[in-house]
């Protein structure tokens, strides 16, 4: 036939080889379109083309700068042409062009050189490409330094309600032992979080999001999204918790505010039973929903009016703690109040020890109280009193150093309030009663002097801006995680650049107001403890993997930090929640899982270079030297094809690969494990075409992804087909894990496209396996091989005719572990010899194959391999018999033609460009030996679901041509065979 263009399928044809491009108006049966097996493909999604070369003259969005002798700079905006200019021809446009470069200004992004602003980039997508040229941050005004930019904010949010109408609560029921006790074990995990965050934090510039940016970065998307969202309920419920406290201290503080009325408990233990008054639980409830919508109309106000407001709440704070502390000093000397007795060693002495009590719901100690407190539950109440270490890092795009100030500020803020504590319980445990500090819920404001209403007065400003803090930090947090495009439900909260996200504050005000309506501050606070010991438990296992791995890029400033006191960390964070609850740390350990798992399934890819992917690689290098270069143990030897996907016809456009190759790749694995490698070859020239060959890979990777199949793919440019295969099969893989199968399909279409080149080729790739001790198998109708939804029946037919080292065998029990073959059965066809011990050969295989745990059926076949095959036998015979008879014309026509070209230059017989030496005697023992063999297959699995048999090698010194003859005479009439030939390694044993 006349090919038309040379054929760009064949070697040197100048096609790309992997099956991208192939030649047109061939009459050979192509894939289709409309194939069943590829309907879907033509809608994969190609993928973004490669990314921009990283070269400024090859990339039309830098800019050249002009650099002039006395070093300043000269910039100018020029739009570059996307042609390549030939070497030489560009001109100098800068002086560092001889080095590849335009100019450290837009390099490295030195905006100070030249007054430019580079954007800032967001955060890194599916598949996006972030280069060092976006390392900086945006510079934003005005900026804030460690004492108004983390300590202030740290000290508001720690220091708040519990503190002043709790802490001396909890000192009167645990006693100053067990309240010490208390203090330090939450402090200390909150100093040891605050290392963490120190170190993690000055690893790198920082954007919104606060904790989750970290963990998310570290720990990957899907932990740093449940986490995330687990710390955004935290904050939503925190505000409640601070609204509440607001209210009640409210009224308190002018009990005639009240709607409904007051609740009056009888106390017990006391000398003479006093009536104590606490709130109604409607008026909290009414009042905590008309505070939350103003505070929300605040946050509605945006930055500006938040950071307006929010300092006026600190001077009350800093003032109420100086009156409490001049109180207690001066308490007992001047109208002492009954219950107070000033600072007294024998007060202290009687608040040492711990007196448990039962409570009603407003913590009013009662005999048959609903409520009993024990160590636990005072953990759960007291630790939102520690919690607030995070709103440093939640301003770190309006600070003006967050490598300097979020650790000295946050580490600052953390001991200072730390030490506050642990003054303040003794003070309050040597100052009052036990009656005192369990009835008198405003003992910071009775004993505050000189002025114990404004004492009420800071008390409820301070609770307020905290709840404001909560407000405006939860809605931003939330809008981050929105503006990380990895959750699509989220896609409602999310916020331009510079806008407020007022949806997500709709979203965080519905959460606190429902908070508010339950009213119960004790039933709020171990809710909130969980989320935020869930938060500090992220950090600090982000912190420990990220300095175990140690990776490069792991060089944070902060060097204070060890990744054992991190893991005390973490493990303190799961002690303190077990203690507080167990049923609340399941709960919340099981939402989180939730949403991590939902994450995973429904949320988008994003590579932000998280530990686990470090701890991943790590893990690989360890075991590839574990396993050394030592040949595999049989035992433990898994296959690892090499798909090549050498087409060897037209695909349909947008599959870059045959759309059965990686189903049949699926059945060379058990329950799916394993790993198989996908290579095309893309023939030219490597400086050409490596923008091409990027392409190509990301093409072929997504019909990886596709097709469900566990690979990877790899795209090499060569200047033909068997250079660059004779180049994968050399260097592909590391150790151990290199591949040991070539996997590939029969070229069908070479003679009857009369493709002389073909078989060169196809020659030439079995020899390099065989070379290189690959195994090889070889899939002829590939595009009859089932899918997973497609059952098979009958039987899988193997025909052993020399040793593979149980190759052939492993790949059938393979098989019958895929569903569209496991209700086949195993024959297993052995052909002997016409004078071997047919009987004794079958029990050696049966015995065999019982060691081995297989079931087949053997048969053992002898035949007379010299003899001539002649007519007028069986059905199978007669047809192989017309197919040798054109096999052998061919043949004669082929070798008649080198003969007259060697007769004519004067040359030896020469064949695929070397000399050969033919044998005509052997060549017609070849064509009889695959006439039989072809004619017992016929006649014995016609119907077959697939058969195996046993690659021949091709003859040494014989043209490609007569080998492909050869193999086409032995495939003749059977539609669904595989060709394997092992290699000098066993794949099964006998052994345990």
């Amino acid at each position: 036939m006349d090919r038309e263009n040379g054929d760009g399928d064949i070697e040197g044809g100048g096609a790309d080889d992997g099956g991208f491009r192939s030649s047109i108006g061939r009459k050979y049966r192509p894939v289709l379109a409309n194939d069943r097996a590829v309907l879907e493909m033509s809608s994969i999604d190609q993928g973004s083309s490669s990314s921009a070369s990283a070269f400024p003259d090859q990339n039309p969005n830098l800019r050249k700068v002009n650099t002039s002798v006395n070093g300043s700079s000269d910039a100018k905006e020029e739009n570059l042409s996307h042609e390549q200019k030939p070497n030489g021809s560009r001109q100098q446009e800068s002086k560092l062009e001889l080095f590849g470069f335009d100019s450290l200004v837009n390099i490295l992004g030195l905006k100070s050189m030249t007054g430019e602003h580079v954007t800032q980039p967001s955060s890194p997508r599916d598949g996006e490409d972030i280069s060092i040229t976006a390392g900086l941050p945006k510079p934003a005004a005005p900026k804030l330094g460690t004492l108004m930019g983390v300590f202030i904010p740290c000290i508001q949010s720690i220091l708040g309600i519990i503190y002043y109408i709790r802490f001396s609560w909890i000192v009167g029921m645990a006693g100053i032992g067990e309240t010490l006790l208390l203090v330090s074990l939450c402090g200390t995990c909150t100093f040891l979080t605050s290392i963490s965050l120190s170190a993690i934090a000055t690893n790198g510039a920082m954007k919104g999001g606060g904790p989750y940016y970290l963990i998310g970065r570290a720990l990957g998307p899907e932990v740093g999204v449940s986490i995330g969202l687990c710390f955004f309920l935290g904050n939503a419920v925190a505000g409640a918790l601070y609204v509440l406290g607001a209210v009640e201290t409210f009224l308190k503080a002018v009990p005639s505010a009240g709607i409904f009325r007051e609740t009056v408990t009888q106390v017990n233990g006391t000398a003479i039973a006093q009536p104590i008054e606490s709130p109604s639980s409607h008026d909290l409830q009414i009042y905590g929903i008309v505070l939350t919508i103003l505070l929300c109309f605040i946050v509605f106000g945006g930055v500006k009016m938040i950071n307006r407001v929010a300092p006026a709440f600190l001077i009350p704070v800093l003032f109420s703690v100086v009156c409490i502390f001049l109180g207690i000093f001066l308490a007992g000397k001047d109208h002492p109040s009954e219950g107070i007795t000033g600072l007294s060693s024998e007060t202290f002495k009687e608040n040492w020890s711990a007196d448990y009590q039962k409570t009603n719901d407003a913590g009013i100690p009662e005999t048959d109280g609903s409520v009993t407190w024990n160590f636990n539950s005072l953990v759960g109440l007291f630790f939102p009193a520690v919690t607030g270490i995070m709103a440093g890092s939640n301003r770190s795009s309006s600070l003006r150093d967050t490598q300097q100030s979020i650790p000295v500020g946050t580490l600052a803020a953390t001991l200072t309030t730390t030490s506050l504590y642990l003054v303040s319980l003794m003070l309050f445990g040597a100052v009052a009663t036990r009656e005192k500090l369990l009835t008198d819920r405003l003992l910071t404001a009775t004993i505050a002097w000189p002025f114990p209403s404004l004492i009420k007065i800071g008390i409820i400003l301070s609770t307020m801006g905290a709840a404001l803090q909560s407000l405006t930090g939860a809605p931003r947090l939330l809008a981050a995680i929105a503006n990380d495009d990895i959750l699509p439900i989220l896609n409602y909260f999310k916020v331009g650049d510079g806008g407020e996200p007022h949806v997500a504050t709709f979203f965080t005000a519905f959460l606190c107001i429902g908070c508010v309506v339950i009213g119960n501050l004790d039933l709020i606070t171990p809710t909130v403890t969980m989320f935020f010991l869930l938060c500090y438990t992220g950090v600090n296992l982000s912190c420990f993997l990220l300095d175990l791995l140690d990776a490069p890029s792991w060089r944070p400033r902060w060097k204070f930090h060890h990744w054992s006191l991190s893991l005390v960390g973490a493990l303190l964070c799961i002690v303190i929640m077990f203690l507080i609850s167990w049923s609340f740390t399941v709960v919340s350990l099981l939402l989180a899982s939730l949403i991590y798992k939902y994450v995973s399934i429904k949320g988008k890819a994003g590579d932000w270079g998280d530990g686990f992917k470090s701890a991943y690689f790590q893990l690989a290098l360890r075991s590839l030297r574990s396993l050394g270069a030592s040949q595999v143990h049989p035992k433990n030897w898994y296959p690892i094809p090499l798909v090549f996907c050498r087409p060897w016809g037209k695909l349909p456009e947008n599959v870059p690969c045959h759309p059965k190759l990686a189903d049949f790749a699926n059945c060379m694995k058990k329950k799916g494990r394993g790993m198989s490698i996908f290579v095309s070859i893309l023939d030219g020239d490597y400086h050409e075409c490596a923008e091409d060959a990027k392409t190509a890979c990301k093409q072929l990777s997504t019909y990886i992804d596709y097709k469900n199949c566990e690979g990877v793919a790899e795209i090499v440019v060569a200047p033909n087909m068997s250079e660059g295969f004779r180049g994968i099969i050399q260097t592909m893989g590391l150790g151990n894990l290199k591949p040991n199968i070539v996997v590939m399909r029969y070229p069908e279409i070479w003679r009857r496209e009369n493709l002389i080149e073909i078989p060169a080729t196809f020659v030439g790739i079995i020899n390099d396996c065989i070379v290189a001790n690959k195994a090889v198998v070889i899939v002829k109708g590939l595009d009859e091989w089932p899918n997973e939804y497609q059952r098979q029946y009958g039987t899988i037919d193997l025909y052993w005719i020399v040793r593979d080292g149980g190759l052939m065998l492993l790949l059938s029990q393979l098989l019958l572990t895929k569903e569209s073959f496991e209700n086949c059965k195993i024959q297993v066809f052995c052909i002997a010899e016409e004078d071997a011990d047919a009987e004794g050969l079958k029990a050696d295989v049966k015995k065999f194959l019982y060691d081995l745990r297989m079931q087949a059926e053997v048969f053992v076949i002898t035949m007379k391999w010299d003899a001539q095959m002649d007519g007028g036998g069986s059905p199978a015979q007669d047809e192989s018999m017309d197919a040798f008879t054109s096999a052998q014309q061919r043949i004669d026509d082929y070798l008649t033609q080198m003969k007259a070209t060697a007769k004519r230059e004067g040359t030896p017989l020469m064949a695929d460009g070397k000399p050969v030496v033919v044998n005509e005697k052997q060549v017609e023992k070849f064509l009889y030996t695959t006439l039989k063999l072809n004619s017992t297959i016929l006649r014995y699995s016609r119907m077959a679901a697939v058969v195996l048999v046993s690659l021949p090698p091709p003859p040494v010194s014989h043209p490609a041509y007569f080998y492909m003859e050869y193999m086409d005479l032995l495939l003749e009439k059977i539609p669904r065979i595989l060709i394997v030939r092992g290699y000098r390694r066993d794949v099964v044993t006998l052994f345990t």
